[in-house]
């Protein structure tokens, strides 16, 4: 297929700053990508000036580890919880069904860390399954983690303010606020950057594993338990009417324990986010969260054994053992809040990982493109607020209810786990590189645990709310699918791919909105006579007392001021300012459909943000209607006012109506004199009346009023 060449150089192109062309270096050249756009940069690759925003091996533990390290909070006791029904037998069980998940752990982080050396430009199970699946079934791997993180953020939130209470009970009934709050509070940490979200994450999580590290290690050295005043007074939840212990039993503790194996894939996922060798340094990332999180779940294990603790309501098996190991004491206060902080924060592994998978979608068409933009700090800010709200809404439908939401949980990471082994199985039967039938092995075993996981873990929760999941899965991969559809359809409107026909020039007229006459009159026709070969000034009038004077003094001072330009006055006999422009423009078009028209709107940017709130938004409204009813071009063309009496600095944005667009910026020509043209018609005012302006008295409409226009 034919491609459309660059210029080797383009006039007045700015300096690349983010390299080194102010120090001297030559710079690379730049090449836009697909998902590049106005906020930010879609390059992937990671320049020397952008290593600063990327992650140490370290500070992608803090930053994309968290929800896997925090789970060890409700793992075991998810685990607790359902052995409990068969009493106290039943939590002897505690240990094993632990000592199976971390089985499954190690499965888990040696194939991921397959995955991202196979996959560098992050994705996780999308990615493999996009490569080696087909679309449809990377599309219910993407669906399935879309849903995941986004239950992470409502689950992680809820479980570190649920901590917080069962320290201090007076704040239960404030938990959603409390919940929200903390939502707003990592939003707003991950939109300054992957970075400095784990830098501000590394000290908590030091502190959480280091206090769950020596709490394990000091329970170890007691046989029985310190303290039990945490859980004094609090009803318990051992069932008295013991049953056997069965298999259904133990495989519904074991899909609850599997909660705790959420996040393991988050690093696999955003593994671009890394500094370069980024490969490496995932991989390493990868199994420090795979070793220490293994320790943990078992050591707590251990400890519910060992100090035959019994779950109770109201009150967390974490602060359980904290309280017998440590005893009720400031270190038993440093546990829960350094819990309850680093849970809040485990939030901060879908704020790492989700965006970037969006912008991987973003870029193969499956969602909107705005999700595939980045800021400079390399973030996805669109991304990252699209999952801030519907966090905040999940968290509004549970009340800040933690145990509204795990039922909900693990399904969906299950389902992307699974996926990811099986596509890694066809990777290495394809490759067939140095120990591939080892390879092979691994994955495949992994597959067949993750696959029953989730199966198991789907049937014991549907009636608790799985359902919910079963049937989001679907709906989301449509809701991808239709995006991709229409994507499909504008592209093919857009004739992407395919080279255009060379550009040709039409008569062209400039449409100028005005009320009054100021200097941002002024400069919107100094920047309308430089754009159009014709110029036309419009002002809606009202049949009204109180407007006749003021359209009679505008009508005064434009004769006085005589800029060249005809004014042409809309009469509309409702206070609508934007439908009688756009019913002129319309008639425009559809008499001189050879004649390019715009629509100059001038609007002054104020130097202060709260003086927006001054503005009376009439620009905006006049674009809307010209943009919903025509096919013009708009052109917004903004004033910055610096100071009061200071200079008018003039910036153009530009947009359309239709398929068609354009930008402009002012000449800062100030003198009306080089910028007159003589009017489209000859004769005095009225001589462009339309059929929709009967105030034009004198000059009636002739067939040959726009002659020049379209010829």
């Amino acid at each position: 297929m034919s491609m459309v060449s660059q210029p080797a150089s383009r006039p007045e192109e700015p300096p690349n700053t983010a390299t080194g062309a102010l120090s001297g270096r030559p710079s690379a050249p730049h090449h836009d990508t697909a998902g590049s756009g106005g906020d930010g940069t879609g390059d992937d690759s990671a320049p020397e000036a952008d290593a600063r925003h990327r992650l140490t091996a370290v500070q992608g533990l803090a930053a994309l580890s968290l929800d896997a390290m925090a789970s060890v909070a409700y793992g075991p006791e998810s685990i607790v919880l359902v052995l409990a029904a068969a009493g106290a037998h039943g939590l002897g069980f505690t240990l094993p069904v632990t000592l199976a998940i971390a089985a499954l752990l190690a499965v888990l982080v040696a194939s991921y860390r397959q995955v991202i050396a196979a996959f560098p430009n992050g994705g996780g199970s999308y990615a493999v399954a996009k490569t080696h699946l087909g679309r449809r079934t990377a599309l219910v791997a993407a669906a399935s983690l879309v849903l995941d993180y986004v239950l992470n953020v409502a689950v992680s939130v809820t479980a570190g303010v649920a901590a917080l209470t069962s320290a201090f009970p007076a704040l239960y009934g404030d938990r959603l606020w409390i919940c929200l709050a903390v939502l707003v509070l990592v939003t707003g940490i991950n939109l300054r950057g992957i970075v400095d979200s784990a830098k501000a994450f590394l000290l908590p999580t030091a502190v959480f594993v280091g206090s769950i590290l020596t709490m394990i290690v000091v329970g170890l050295f007691r046989d029985a338990p310190v303290s039990t005043l945490t859980a004094d007074g609090h009803a318990s939840a051992v069932s008295h009417n013991a049953s056997a212990v069965g298999a259904l039993l133990l495989l519904k503790a074991f899909a609850s324990g599997c909660s705790a194996l959420t996040g393991v894939e988050a690093v696999a996922n955003a593994v671009p986010s890394f500094r370069a060798p980024a490969v490496k340094r995932a991989q390493r990332t990868e199994i420090a969260l795979g070793a220490l999180l293994g320790v943990m779940l078992i050591g707590l294990s251990v400890l519910i054994g060992r100090f035959h603790l019994q779950p109770v309501e109201g009150v967390t098996v974490l602060a359980q053992l904290a309280d017998g190991a440590l005893g009720h004491n400031w270190a038993f206060y440093v546990v829960q809040f350094a819990t309850m902080v680093l849970l809040a924060l485990a939030a901060n592994t879908s704020f790492g990982g989700l965006p970037v998978l969006m912008g991987l979608l973003a870029r193969d068409n499956y969602l909107p493109h705005v999700f595939g933009l980045k800021a400079e700090r390399q973030v996805h800010r669109h991304g990252v607020l699209a999952l801030a709200a519907v966090a905040a809404a999940l968290l509004v439908f549970s009340g800040g209810d933690v145990n509204t939401l795990v039922p909900l949980f693990a399904i969906g990471v299950f389902v992307g786990f699974t996926i990811c082994q099986v596509g890694m199985v066809r990777h290495w039967l394809g490759a067939r590189s140095a120990g591939w039938r080892g390879k092979i092995a691994l994955n495949g075993f992994g597959a067949l645990l993750t696959g029953v996981s989730a199966v198991v873990v789907t049937a014991t929760k549907f009636a608790e709310g799985a359902w919910l999941i079963v049937i989001a899965l679907p709906v989301l991969v449509l809701a991808f699918e239709a995006v991709h559809r229409a994507y499909g359809r504008i592209g093919e409107s857009l004739g992407l791919g395919r080279i255009p026909e060379a550009p040709r020039r039409a008569r062209s007229l400039v449409i100028v909105p005005v009320s009054n006459l100021s200097r941002l009159t002024c400069e919107a026709l100094n920047a309308a006579v430089s754009l159009g070969d014709e110029v036309v000034a419009v002002t809606v009038t009202y049949d009204a007392p109180e407007d006749r004077q003021a359209a009679e003094a505008l009508r005064r001072d434009w004769e006085l001021w005589n800029p060249g330009v005809e004014l042409l006055e809309l009469p509309s006999t409702t206070r609508s300012v934007g439908r009688p422009v756009a019913a002129y423009v319309s008639y425009l078009a559809n008499r001189h459909p050879a004649t390019r028209v715009t629509v100059l709107i001038p609007e002054a940017e104020p130097a202060h943000l709260w003086q927006r709130l001054l503005q009376n938004q009439r620009g905006a409204v006049v674009a809307r209607a010209v943009r919903r009813d025509t096919d013009a071009v708009i052109c917004r063309l903004r004033f910055r006012l610096e100071s009061a009496g200071g200079s008018i600095g003039a910036s153009g944005s530009g947009g359309s109506g239709g398929t068609s667009g354009a930008s402009a910026s002012s000449t800062g020509n100030r003198g009306t004199g080089a910028g007159r043209i003589s009017s489209p018609v000859g004769g005095g005012r009225g001589a462009l009346a339309y059929p929709g302006n009967p105030g034009s008295p004198g000059n009636p409409e002739s067939p040959d009023a726009f002659g020049r226009c379209g010829r």
